[in-house]
């Protein structure tokens, strides 16, 4: 039984004979107000899901087109870097902003790094996610750095290489999308 039909199953009032199982029949939860409150919320979720689909689409149409990024990511990813994504200078900044900085954790002779753990953690995650799904369904797949293509690496350090080209492809389209909406507002009628 899928969580829908669950749901309008339970979302009816129910006896407390009818609460038990008969053969060849499901047991009906107790708790009707539930059902409903989660119906409830579903719709308010797919309602903001949709304003939020057309608030990323009219701001950073190009963001989605990147492989692995979703509508919430990409909104994560714009609230993150704000209205000025001039303040970032590099894209290491932007990497330390998102918390996917690299941090030399060597120790003798072993030379690696580690990331770095502050941040803005949704951002963080946003670009987690993005890094699992072309992990999963888009190549490359191996570390992305010239040095390492020739070692085998840990997943750790694939997952911090992918997060960092990542982040790289982010802020440049992040940086052209301001470059087109500062000249559009240089329009003559544009604030008309």
């Amino acid at each position: 039984m899928s969580h829908q039909s669950t749901c309008r199953t339970s979302s009816t009032p129910t006896t407390s004979a009818s609460i038990w199982p008969t053969p060849g029949r499901q047991p009906r939860p107790p708790c009707p107000a539930l059902a409903r409150r989660y119906q409830q919320l579903s719709a308010e979720t797919r309602e903001l899901d949709a304003e939020l689909s057309v608030l990323v689409t009219a701001a950073a149409p190009d963001l989605l087109e990147l492989p692995g990024v979703g509508v919430q990511t990409a909104g994560q990813l714009l609230t993150t870097t704000g209205d000025n994504p001039d303040r970032l200078r590099s894209d290491a900044a932007f990497a330390r902003l998102c918390g996917i900085a690299p941090i030399p954790a060597s120790s003798g002779r072993t030379d690696r790094h580690r990331l770095n753990r502050g941040g803005d953690q949704w951002a963080n995650s946003a670009l987690h996610t993005i890094a699992l799904s072309r992990m999963r369904w888009h190549e490359p797949r191996a570390c992305t750095s010239p040095a390492d293509a020739n070692k085998a690496c840990s997943p750790k350090e694939i997952m911090r290489c992918l997060k960092r080209l990542i982040a790289r492809q982010i802020i440049d389209v992040l940086r052209r999308i301001d470059v087109i909406r500062a000249a559009q507002l240089s329009l003559p009628g544009a604030y008309d």
